[in-house]
């Protein structure tokens, strides 16, 4: 895709000069198609030739491009430079005995630069590749919306109305949204008292400082411990531990007492490493159940005592049907984005770019605002359900 960028503008750039570079007739074959009508080799093995092939055609002109007789603007047609950072990030180009090899970079082996700032396409540099699953993957942003949520007032609710609107590359994750959100909330005095987000958005930290610097309670279910034995259900895991902030320590399952308590900075968050003797472990009659660590023993990583209380606290209450019952509002804004899909297309991208993508989000938010006021001021029905030929026989029988 970047070496067919890079052809179509200096093709319209200067076709004379890219005429004695490549031999037109081939290259043409190769790239004149636009990338949507390509369809790739079935084997693996043609997958990886066809992709040598594309990063020896990007050295090719690159060289030539780089030369000392050319002129020096050519290199700085845009196309150029992208082409220059995605062979970089790429590909690896090396001088053998035999000439110049090129080959696609190994993540294992060589290193991939990570996916923010991974070059996905060379029409907008932008955008990102990212994955949710195992089958779900696109290139492109995120969009954050948010709306009101106002409890239900019988004939008088007024509708739910999209309040923010944030616009993210495709890798940023959804918690590192969170305080950017409330931040710009509240600088338009629209800070809510509750905020109901999904799982994505909170952790024990986030659910706190919402609290203390925008006096918002954030409600959300917390992710569950992630250790393998609660992955599994089965065995100790962190929940079967009897925490001690006071004496420092934590007691097993089956009445031991840790050896040491470590606070540290884990990816710039405070925790607390807790260790149990390897003495203590390796004799345990139900080690099986705790570990199957090489080491020998049995470590924790707890949040700091206000925050791993919270947390604790936070997760007894999502279990209770109340919880759950009130936890329903978030279900509204599935709807939103259902209807910002179907009725403005969200979901494609029509311009390039960050800031165009993001003025285009806004924008898709205010028709929905101005769609679901003119259904409200004008006595619509706000949920148009789908009627089924069986109910409509019914309802004509009745009539």
């Amino acid at each position: 895709m970047s070496v067919r960028a890079v052809l179509e503008a200096l093709a319209a750039a200067a076709p004379g000069w890219l005429a004695t570079v490549v031999d037109v007739e081939p290259w043409s074959r190769r790239y004149a198609a636009r990338v949507g009508s390509w369809r790739l080799p079935v084997t693996a093995s043609k997958r990886a030739d066809l992709a040598v092939a594309f990063g020896t055609d990007a050295v090719t002109l690159l060289e030539a491009v780089y030369r000392a007789d050319v002129p020096g603007w050519l290199r700085e047609l845009p196309a150029v430079q992208v082409l220059r950072t995605v062979l970089v990030q790429n590909y690896q180009v090396t001088d053998t005995p035999r000439g110049r090899e090129v080959r696609r970079r190994a993540g294992d082996e060589d290193g991939l630069p990570p996916a923010r700032v991974r070059l996905g396409s060379p029409y907008d540099t932008d955008a990102r590749w990212a994955a949710k699953g195992e089958d779900l993957f696109w290139l492109g942003y995120k969009i954050h919306l948010s709306e009101t949520c106002d409890d239900d007032d019988g004939d008088n609710r007024a509708p739910n109305l999209v309040t923010n609107v944030a616009t993210t590359d495709a890798t940023v994750p959804d918690a590192s949204m969170t305080e950017p959100i409330h931040q710009t909330l509240a600088g338009r005095k629209l800070a809510p008292g509750e905020h109901y987000v999904d799982s994505g958005y909170p952790s024990a930290a986030l659910v706190a400082s919402s609290l203390k610097d925008f006096g918002t309670v954030l409600i959300s279910p917390l992710l569950g411990d992630c250790s393998p034995q609660a992955r599994a259900g089965a065995g100790y895991d962190r929940a079967a531990f009897a925490i001690d902030f006071e004496q420092q320590n934590a007691v097993c399952p089956q009445g031991r007492t840790s050896s040491s308590w470590s606070p540290c900075t884990q990816r710039g968050t405070d925790a607390v490493v807790i260790k149990f003797a390897k003495t203590t472990c390796q004799p345990c009659p139900a080690r099986g159940r705790c570990t199957t660590s090489k080491a020998g023993y049995r470590q924790l990583t707890v949040l700091p005592r206000q925050l791993h209380e919270l947390q604790h606290t936070a997760r007894l209450a999502q279990a209770t049907r109340d919880w759950q019952h009130e936890y329903r509002r978030r279900a509204g804004v599935e709807g939103t984005i259902r209807q910002a899909v179907a009725v403005t297309g969200t979901r494609r991208a029509r311009y390039r770019g960050l800031a165009r993508t993001h003025l285009e989000h806004v924008y898709s938010a205010v028709a929905l605002n101005l769609i679901r006021l003119h259904a409200w001021w004008n006595g619509h029905p706000m949920d148009r359900t789908r009627t089924s030929h069986l109910a409509r026989l019914e309802l004509a029988l009745a009539a």
